[in-house]
């Protein structure tokens, strides 16, 4: 009777835990989501005043990125349609309205419409034209790409300028108080670590952002002059 009461109690005392933990669980998660998100702050914080120039150059670096992509996506760069349309609108009336209208919003029709103006002084004046044009063109798809590719040079070098700094902190540490203050030795150590992996974490992807941007506005190039080129065939075949 006593080891059928004892393991009454017992059923009784699981079945109570785990409703327990069925009406505490969303609290539970819920508590965890905010010691995570404290955690990374407090881990944030350790890494000390060089944090604050290494999240600014990630904000800059995300905007730039966006920025750039958005701006030469290939309908607003050289749309693939363009030439064809010049094409018909130079077989009709070449109405220098409806001509602008085809070539605005884009750095082909900028192009375009240099050579177009200089198509009556003939062949080589047309090219040079737009070799003129072109020229400003690649300037301004290249704009920021200096300043991202800076951000993710000295990314690295200010985590690393943390780093040294935190070992500073660390032996001077040792020199004051000695092997005896533990915590002051791991908060250099923890604002050396801090600072390397945010310098790297932001200088890796703005470094793989800068080479896919540049060889994107390379590919922008190549496709342009071509499509310059056949512009300048078709207008000099018809002339």
């Amino acid at each position: 009777m006593a080891r059928a009461a004892v393991s009454t109690r017992c059923r009784c005392a699981r079945s109570r835990t785990r409703s327990r933990r069925v009406i505490i669980g969303p609290v539970s998660a819920n508590e965890a989501a905010h010691d995570v998100d404290q955690h990374l702050l407090e881990l944030i914080r350790s890494g000390g005043w060089l944090m604050i120039p290494i999240g600014l150059c990630s904000v800059a670096a995300l905007g730039i990125s966006l920025e750039r992509l958005w701006s030469l996506r290939v309908r607003r760069a050289a749309p693939s349609n363009l030439l064809a349309e010049v094409d018909r609108a130079l077989g009709g009336d070449a109405d220098p309205h409806r001509l602008a209208e085809l070539c605005a919003g884009c750095h082909l029709g900028t192009i375009f419409m240099a050579g177009l103006a200089s198509a009556r002084r003939g062949r080589e004046a047309m090219k040079e034209a737009m070799e003129d044009a072109a020229a400003t063109v690649v300037h301004d798809m290249e704009r920021y790409l200096t300043a991202l590719g800076t951000i993710a040079a000295i990314s690295p070098l200010l985590g690393l300028l943390g780093t040294v700094l935190g070992m500073i902190e660390v032996f001077r540490a040792l020199v004051e108080d000695g092997i005896g203050n533990p915590g002051i030795f791991a908060s250099g150590i923890s604002e050396a670590l801090v600072t390397t992996a945010a310098g790297l974490a932001v200088a890796i992807p703005a470094l793989i952002l800068h080479r896919y941007l540049l060889r994107k506005v390379d590919d922008l190039v190549v496709v342009m002059e071509r499509r310059s080129a056949q512009l300048v065939d078709l207008v000099h075949e018809e002339s």
